[in-house]
C-alpha cells in the first residue's frame, strides 16, 4: 500500500463512525479534520470533496457489516440458521453496536433518498448485494434439500430486509425493543416457513 493509499484508508477509518452517526449533512469538514488530525488541504489532497469521502466511508461501513454477516454465517451449516444470523446479529448491533451509529444502510438510506443521488446509488447497490446474498443462501439450501422448492425467493429476500431494517428503525427512534422484537418474530416465522 502506498503512502497516499494509507492516508486515504486512515481518513476513511477515522471518519467512518462520524458519518455513520451524524450522516452526510451532519458531518462537517471540521469533523473530518478533527478526527484525523489532518488539515483541510490534506483531506482534499486525498479526496476531491466531502462527497468522495462519504462515498468511500459508506463502502467501508457496508464492507464491515458484510464481513461480520459472512463470518457469523460461516459458523452455521444449516440454511435456516444462516438466515437467522441476520436476526441475532442485528439484535446485538442495537444493544452493542459494532459500528457506531448502527446500520449504515438504514442510516444512509433515510438521509439520502431525496437529497444525495450518489449515496442513494451506493445504498441501492448495498441492498442489491444483501438481496443477492440471501438468494445465494436460499439456493444453496435448496440444493441441500433444506429449503422448500416452491416460494418466491426474491420476494422473501426483500421482505426479510424490510423487516430487519424496519425493526432497527423502530428501535432507534423509540428507544425500545418492542417494535424490533415484533419484526424479528415475523422474520423468524418467515424463515421457519421456508424450511422443509
Amino acid at each position: 500500500m502506498t503512502k497516499a493509499e494509507k492516508t486515504r484508508q486512515f481518513i476513511i477509518e477515522k471518519t467512518a463512525p462520524i458519518f455513520n452517526r451524524k450522516g452526510y449533512a451532519g458531518t462537517s469538514i471540521a469533523d473530518i479534520t478533527e478526527a484525523t488530525g489532518l488539515t483541510k488541504g490534506s483531506v482534499y489532497g486525498n479526496f476531491g470533496n466531502k462527497d468522495d469521502v462519504a462515498l468511500a466511508v459508506f463502502d467501508h461501513n457496508f464492507g464491515l457489516m458484510s464481513s461480520l454477516v459472512n463470518k457469523k454465517m460461516a459458523e452455521h451449516s444449516k440454511t435456516v440458521d444462516k438466515l437467522k444470523v441476520y436476526l441475532t446479529l442485528y439484535a446485538e448491533l442495537i444493544k452493542a453496536p459494532a459500528l457506531q451509529g448502527g446500520c449504515p444502510v438504514l442510516n444512509t438510506a433515510v438521509e439520502c433518498d431525496d437529497t444525495h443521488d450518489l449515496l442513494k446509488i451506493k445504498v441501492r447497490s448495498a441492498i442489491d448485494s444483501w438481496h443477492s446474498t440471501i438468494l445465494a443462501v436460499i439456493r444453496l439450501g435448496r440444493e441441500r434439500k433444506e429449503i422448500r422448492q416452491k416460494f418466491d425467493e426474491k420476494e422473501f429476500a426483500f421482505a426479510l430486509i424490510a423487516l430487519i431494517e424496519g425493526g432497527v428503525m423502530l428501535a432507534k427512534v423509540t428507544g425500545r425493543m418492542t417494535g424490533f422484537k415484533a419484526a424479528m418474530k415475523q422474520a423468524e416465522k418467515m424463515i421457519d416457513e421456508i424450511a422443509k
